[in-house]
């Protein structure tokens, strides 16, 4: 049996308007298409990386540091696919 990969990585928000609600659905539709669990931390708070509820309830504006942590056998390939989104502003101009 594979053995659980774990994945962490600290990004800073970048983008003008911060993890609002357009970002953070692209963040979890992202999430969601991997079997990996992933967690946000913002500060000292957690949060289901897969849960839009919990992604908007980090509050992250610009600035924010977030902490992406992954676990799971396709970790690799979902940081790959959430740090694009992160380096790009999910789209938007900062």
């Amino acid at each position: 049996m594979e053995s659980e990969k774990v994945v962490e990585k600290k990004f800073v928000i970048r983008n003008r308007l911060g993890l609002h609600a357009r970002p953070a659905a692209l963040f979890v539709r992202t999430a969601n298409r991997f079997q990996s669990d992933v967690t946000l931390q913002k500060g000292k708070r957690k949060v289901n990386g897969k849960s839009i509820m919990g992604v908007m309830m980090l509050a992250a504006g610009p600035g924010s540091r977030l902490t992406v942590r992954i676990v799971g056998p396709d970790a690799a390939r979902a940081m790959a696919e959430l740090e694009r989104l992160l380096d790009h502003n999910f789209g938007e101009r900062s």
